[in-house]
């Protein structure tokens, strides 16, 4: 909210088809366990990142990445009093599997290796793709997001786990959603549910949480968001889009959009709605923040990691729009 400190700007750059972009910082914010469809690649500038990821807490400073696989449970909070300040680019899964084609050895799908990589060159290199998108270069912020993509690839890529044969356990699971997918705005209780499919409630339970690392009625709101994006990609109404996903009203969905994508779901869609207008810039002028209070050079040259170029700054900027915040 306005006032709160807490500020986010998340949109798309039409020269840069299948990823996502993000500025944001936190203080109080809480992100509760929800998984992306695309690459999560969040650039610490400064404070503390912690989130929950593969059955426990890890927690990201600055000059580190936090990397997420897409479809991966996690959450996500300040480590710090002060909260944390990034950058984020999120790349669908087809970019970066073209990526890893044309430059890598890996085999199957590609993925990244661990949820936290100590990098300050690579975190420069995702500020200065924000930065190129903020300004319509689109040459420089096509560029730039290959080279980190290759670089993330080669010190913390490999192959994604190929997906097992799925038990009988999973198969319910797999039942379960399906279910869930067709009735989200009116979904079943948890014992209709499993009676339908055969099984106990607990055994349900356990048998999703299993499959999809939370339980049903936390994929649903997972579920539920991710449909409502679409929806405000599309131009429908945030308060139509709320029924239509199954939230009681604009504010449940508001509540729910905040907790999970970062920002409520008028200001996304107005960015989404804008990202052709040439002439948009900032809500809030993009060296605002940085005159007052980003004056610290941001990645300090080490041992093995390219320069910068002449002219070229390693200091992030600005941050864009006031934050509703994520509390319950």
């Amino acid at each position: 909210m306005a006032g709160s400190g807490e500020l986010a700007r998340h949109w798309r750059y039409t020269e840069l088809p299948g990823v996502d972009l993000l500025r944001a910082r936190y203080i109080r914010k809480t992100f509760v366990r929800h998984t992306h469809e695309n690459f999560v690649i969040a650039a610490i500038a400064d404070g503390v990142e912690v989130f929950h990821h593969g059955g426990g807490d890890v927690s990201a400073g600055a000059g580190a990445l936090a990397l997420v696989n897409p479809d991966t449970p996690h959450t996500g909070r300040a480590g710090v009093p002060e909260g944390w300040r990034y950058g984020a680019v999120y790349p669908s899964p087809e970019v970066v599997a073209a990526i890893a084609a044309e430059i890598t050895s890996i085999r199957g799908t590609p993925g990244f290796t661990s949820p936290v990589l100590d990098d300050p060159y690579t975190v420069g290199l995702v500020h200065q793709i924000l930065r190129a998108a903020d300004e319509g270069n689109a040459l420089a912020a096509d560029t730039l997001l290959r080279v980190a993509v290759t670089r993330l690839l080669r010190l913390n890529g490999g192959p994604l786990p190929q997906r097992v044969v799925p038990t009988a356990g999973g198969r319910v699971a797999a039942r379960a959603r399906a279910v869930l997918e067709a009735r989200m705005a009116e979904p079943p209780t948890l014992e209709r549910l499993a009676g339908d499919l055969g099984t106990s409630p607990f055994a349900l339970l356990r048998a999703f949480r299993g499959a999809y690392g939370m339980p049903p009625h936390a994929w649903l709101t997972d579920a539920r968001v991710r449909e409502a994006r679409r929806l405000l990609d599309a131009g429908m109404a945030p308060a139509e889009v709320a029924v239509a996903v199954g939230f009681t009203d604009q504010p449940h969905l508001n509540r729910h959009f905040a907790r999970i994508v970062g920002v409520p779901p008028g200001a996304y869609q107005r960015e989404r709605k804008n990202v052709q207008d040439a002439g948009r810039r900032l809500l809030v002028p993009s060296d605002t923040w940085q005159n007052r209070s980003l004056q610290k050079t941001y990645a300090p040259e080490q041992k093995g990691s390219e320069p910068p170029r002449p002219g070229e700054s390693r200091t992030p900027p600005s941050y864009g729009t006031p934050s509703e915040s994520g509390s319950p």
